[in-house]
This record gives structure tokens, sequence and C-alpha cells, in this order.
């Protein structure tokens, strides 16, 4: 037993990767023999991390989630940013050029109604939590757009990390739901064309979050969210803390 758990202990990354795709596969089947694909797999494998996580904090003591645990330490990395990233690279490289030019204007329709539609909605949210200041309103709006661009203007502008946490709070929620709504809503609202994955990515904007609920949905259009998605964030760290700010002062002082 001692000799198993050094050898689990060296190989972190690996008992990561055997962690998440057990519980993929153990929800993917759930899925379909008992609720006959009512509720995605996906969602289910979400839910079940989340609460894996909470307890991984609470036995671990820290704020990591499962990382927290000795055995569970791979979970850090294989959750990190770096995988993130490539995965979201790796999917956009899949996309059709020729598609992407065809949606051309629709998806600049797209970036521009999300980001202006959930910057407003999280300055909203700020506002009615007593925030008045122009640097925590705009920060929090920039949060709501994505998890990235709220802590980008949160730094640019120079709030405080109280304001830049809430951002980052309240872009990991937008991230959960868009991650378990997506695949439940997507025939109501259409979404099985690369068009209208881009239009989707584009008004979402969470790259993770549009990512993971397209593949659920079908891993064809994941390539076609992600591109849009990811200049979201990209064009949400340089209007939010610049366009968007100035907005923002000028109506509260």
């Amino acid at each position: 037993m001692n000799d198993l758990m050094q050898v689990l202990d060296k190989n972190g990354l690996i008992v990561a990767f055997l962690l998440v795709g057990t519980l993929t596969w153990i929800t993917d089947w759930f899925s379909k023999k008992v609720l006959n694909s009512r509720i995605p797999g996906s969602a289910l494998a979400i839910f079940l991390a989340l609460f894996f996580g909470y307890l991984g904090g609470v036995f671990g003591g820290g704020e990591k989630g499962l990382a927290d645990l000795q055995l569970f330490k791979g979970l850090s990395v294989l959750g990190g940013s770096m995988f993130r990233d490539f995965a979201i690279v790796a999917t956009a490289i899949g996309a059709s050029f020729v598609l992407i030019k065809k949606s051309g204007i629709l998806g600049l329709i797209s970036l521009v109604l999300g980001i202006g539609v959930f910057f407003i909605a999280g300055v909203g949210l700020a506002w009615a939590f007593g925030y008045r200041d122009a640097v925590s309103l705009c920060t929090i709006g920039a949060g709501a757009c994505t998890y990235i661009v709220g802590p980008v203007t949160g730094g640019a502008l120079g709030a405080s990390s109280e304001v830049i946490a809430l951002s980052i709070g309240t872009g990991v929620v937008k991230t959960i739901a868009v991650t378990i709504f997506t695949p439940i809503l997507a025939k109501k609202i259409g979404l099985k064309t690369a068009g209208s994955a881009m239009a989707f990515g584009g008004i979402m904007g969470t790259s993770s979050g549009v990512a993971a609920g397209l593949a659920a949905t079908d891993p064809r259009l994941v390539p076609y969210g992600a591109v849009t998605a990811t200049f979201y964030t990209g064009l949400g760290c340089l209007v939010c803390p610049s366009v968007f700010y100035l907005f923002i002062k000028i109506l509260v002082g």
C-alpha cells in the first residue's frame, strides 16, 4: 500500500486524468441509462465536481478543492490556466475559415451585443449591492463578461482586492450557468449550426463555459463557439477598462 501511495504521489497529473475520466464516464452512463438523457452527463459531472471540490476544501483546509488533498494534487495542474488555454486554442484550430467568413457580421454583432448586455447587467448588480464608485462598478461589470476580463479591468483601474474577487466570482457563476444550461436549452434556441455556435460564443463570451456547453451539445460546434468566445475575452479586456470606464465615470462622477 505504501508503494502504491508513492506511485500515485509521483504521478499526480495521471491520477487527475484518471479521476476526471472516471467521473465523466459514470455521469454519462447514469445520464443515458437512468435519466434517459434528460439531464446531460456533463451537467451532472459539474455538479459532482463542485461537491467534491467543496469536500476537498473542507477536509484539506485550503482553497483549491480536491487539490488541497495530497492524493489529488495533480488536479491543480489539470484544472489550471495552461490546460484551459491549450484546450481553447486546440479547438479553435479545428474551425473552418470559410464558415467563419460567412458569419463575419453576425459574429461582430454578437460580440458587441454580448459584451454590452453583460457589462450593463454586472454594473446593475454592483449598484444594487451598494457600490457607487466608477472603478468598482466597472470592475464588477467586466467580471460579468468573463472572470478573466474582471480582474484585468480591476488591475488596470486599481480596484481593491475585494472588488476584484467579486468580479471573478461573478464570472465563475456565469461560466457554470452557461456550461450547465447550454445542452439543456440548445434545441429550444436553435443551437445546431456553425453560425449559431459562433453567435452563441460571441454573446456568452466565457470561453471555458461555451466550450464545455457546446461539447455536451455537439462536439462539432465547439471550434466555432470557441473562436468568438476567445475574441470576446480579448475585446472585453480592451474596452472595459477604457471606453466603458470613461462612460461609467461620466455617469457617476
